[in-house]
């Protein structure tokens, strides 16, 4: 298994993308995960009566995948997630393709952290959520 970056292997402004299409199957499994049935998210008949007149995702939804993609892909494997921000600035919906940025703000050697910017945009270039995330990437020794 490879192990993600460094702390010597990140650098200010570097950036990272990932785009996911929200689909109906991560929402049940998101509410059977978490417990969160609000029938806004599973029930179509109710999420008609509501502002959104359809389905939309549990908003943590955007963080898991957020913190599948600091975990896994950036800085990866090995990486400690140790804090994050989350300002939800729009709704997402079921077929909603949004798109994952990462940027690092800043580079902290002598904690070996690194400060992220978080911001996820839908198919449309409207932001959905914005945020700072702050993690320790693998040591080298890990």
């Amino acid at each position: 298994m490879n192990k993600g970056l460094t702390l010597h292997q990140l650098a200010v402004d570097q950036t990272y993308e990932k785009s996911v299409t929200v689909q109906e199957e991560m929402i049940k499994l998101f509410a059977q995960a978490t417990g969160d049935h609000n029938p806004i998210h599973l029930d179509e008949e109710y999420a008609k009566g509501t502002r959104f007149g359809t389905r939309v995702a549990h908003g943590m939804l955007q963080a898991g995948i957020l913190s599948a993609i600091l975990g896994m892909e950036f800085p990866g494997i090995g990486t400690i997630y140790l804090s994050q921000t989350l300002k939800f600035t729009r709704s997402v919906f079921i077929g909603d393709t949004i798109h994952f940025n990462l940027k690092v703000l800043e580079v902290i050697p002598e904690k070996n952290r690194v400060r992220l910017e978080t911001v996820c945009s839908n198919q449309k270039g409207e932001t959905t959520l914005v945020g700072e995330a702050v993690v320790l990437p693998p040591s080298q020794t890990d």
